[in-house]
């Protein structure tokens, strides 16, 4: 279901050949393992990919805890661009999409020049909290910068998805931004909270969440892997 959906929903999705899907998925498993999170992961996970060649997100699957993690769907992201004050290197590492840092929506509202810098009004905005991060200006070093998951303005900056452009943060077509929202991908604590009762107002009705939702982004760079996606299905 989900992949069907990825395919006829996510624009712009990426082709993967199998042989790099599956050492995607390797670093994807080792990653959730060395940090000690790979058996609360769920069925879903997304994987970034912050290679300046490569400026992918990947979704991945899993039918059962202990079996490997299958590729479903790709699409091109920007992450961290630096040389400008204020802009961060996207971390690498593992981030948990939880209740300690409240998600929120879009509303669709025009910055200083012109840009909707979330996206349009409704698109969720998956924040991952206060993370240590590489300072992009300056003599460098490192100091926290906040980590979302997010959608951006369609008319100014999506078709520049690809390419490093933010300020760190992860920007995603708003196609992937809807899917992941639709199915509750990464929702296992807010499902978690729902199901307890807890009204959560960043849920939006007609949801059709998947049984066992995950809950990590995990963010790698390939060119320390040998590691790369192609952009040639784009």
């Amino acid at each position: 279901m989900v992949r069907q959906a990825f395919a006829q929903q996510v624009s712009r999705h990426l082709s993967l050949p199998a042989a790099v899907a599956v050492r995607y998925a390797g670093l994807l498993a080792s990653a959730l393992q060395a940090d000690g999170r790979e058996a609360d992961a769920g069925d879903w996970a997304v994987l970034v990919d912050r290679n300046p060649r490569v400026q992918a997100a990947m979704l991945f699957a899993r039918p059962a805890d202990d079996a490997p993690w299958q590729w479903v769907g790709a699409a091109p992201v920007s992450t961290g661009k630096p040389g400008t004050f204020d802009h961060f290197i996207t971390p690498t590492g593992v981030f948990s999409h939880s209740m300690d840092n409240m998600d929120f929506r879009a509303e669709g509202t025009y910055n200083e020049n012109g840009i909707r810098g979330y996206g349009v009004s409704g698109m969720r905005i998956y924040d991952f909290g206060w993370v240590d991060a590489q300072r992009g200006w300056g003599k460098g070093g490192e100091s926290q910068m906040r980590l979302q998951m997010h959608a951006t303005d369609p008319d100014r900056l999506e078709s520049r998805l690809g390419h490093p452009a933010s300020k760190g943060c992860v920007r995603i077509p708003a196609t992937l931004n809807r899917l992941l929202d639709h199915y509750g991908l990464l929702d296992a604590d807010y499902l978690a909270a729902a199901q307890r009762g807890d009204s959560l107002w960043v849920l939006a009705p007609g949801r059709a969440p998947v049984a066992r939702p995950g809950r990590y982004l995990v963010i790698v760079d390939s060119g320390a892997h040998g590691t790369s996606a192609s952009r040639g299905g784009e």
